[in-house]
């Protein structure tokens, strides 16, 4: 493996690029001399120039885009980010709006559906009269998916939960038929709208709501109601939490520097766009190539670079490898 000393840092700095009616000035043979105008002629000779400008250079004329409308921009996406949480409204509602052009225009899925709702609804009917009509446990008529444990406990065999849970199940089913295999949907579209669905059918489930929760009312009664202070509680810090400014209170035990990424390091090149740190190593020879990181844009710069135990950044430099992060400024 080739080594080398360790060598200097070179600092990068932005390169701003000539503007462009600078070098089309410069490319001109009689820029700069003066030219007499007869006043008579002047207003066409205006007219005729921005007439030829326009058609031999569109880009010129369309490079319109100031500092001013891209932060315009970036301001209000950010805003709406806080309530979409990062989702984009209308990759969103592209995908609804394929979704319901598609089904529109497919009467045999709609009668498919049609059928599947009271098939299930049947089978919910004669579930329930079983359950009403007996003394010991039914057999389930529709059970939970493999990575679903929200009515594995016992007490969700016990009536009414059991009524309760096999309805929703088998509402959340025919959801996710209403949203797959539609003719003509886009299969990131579909995969877009079996996550959304399965995450609005999650806001109402049973096990959400502690009167349809039997494990939620076994704790309350051995508890004597303290789990359900304590959930307030915590419901109430969580609203603090989310106001604009404010940090959770798990936050304040890792503070950058102190609790995590805690590896040396110094920004050597900063734009409006990134910031570039280097990690120098701690050995006394260095691998002649050093390793570039770019985290996701949604993760913090330290999110490999935790505490000196787990921490990614820490065990390169400690290898004798030279370490540059590049990450998302924060606006």
């Amino acid at each position: 493996m080739a080594h080398k000393k360790q060598k200097p840092v070179v600092k990068l700095h932005e390169v701003v690029g000539e503007p462009h009616s600078a070098r089309q000035e410069a490319e001109l043979p009689n820029a700069g001399k003066a030219a007499s105008v007869d006043p008579k002629c002047k207003s066409a000779e205006v007219g005729e120039s921005d007439k030829t400008a326009s058609q031999g250079n569109p880009e010129q004329g369309a490079e319109t885009t100031t500092p001013i409308h891209e932060t315009l921009d970036h301001t209000t996406q950010a805003w709406m980010s806080r309530f979409t949480h990062g989702l984009s409204p209308a990759a969103l509602m592209g995908a609804w709006f394929d979704w319901a052009t598609h089904i529109a225009m497919a009467p045999g899925k709609r009668l498919q559906l049609a059928e599947k709702a009271a098939d299930k609804a049947v089978r919910h009917f004669r579930y329930v009269s079983k359950c009403a009509t007996t003394s010991g446990l039914a057999e389930p008529c529709i059970g939970p998916l493999p990575q679903d444990d929200r009515f594995r406990d016992e007490a969700w065999q016990m009536k009414p939960f059991n009524m309760i849970s096999q309805g929703f199940l088998l509402q959340q089913q025919w959801w996710h038929n209403v949203v797959s295999d539609v003719p003509g949907v886009a299969a990131d579209h579909e995969r877009e709208l079996q996550f959304m669905t399965r995450q609005m059918l999650d806001m109402f489930s049973p096990s959400n709501f502690p009167l349809t929760n039997p494990e939620v009312l076994r704790k309350t009664r051995n508890e004597s109601g303290k789990n359900l202070v304590q959930g307030m509680q915590n419901l109430a810090e969580d609203i603090r939490a989310a106001m604009p400014g404010a940090d959770p209170v798990s936050t304040k035990e890792f503070l950058p520097g102190r609790d995590v990424a805690t590896t040396v390091g110094k920004v050597v090149y900063r734009n409006r766009l990134i910031e570039l740190i280097q990690y120098a190593p701690l050995t006394d020879k260095v691998h002649a190539e050093p390793i570039l990181i770019v985290p996701a844009w949604i993760m913090k710069y330290y999110i490999l670079d935790l505490s000196q135990q787990n921490s990614m950044v820490r065990f390169l430099v400690e290898q004798g490898h030279t370490v540059f992060m590049g990450f998302v400024e924060e606006s």
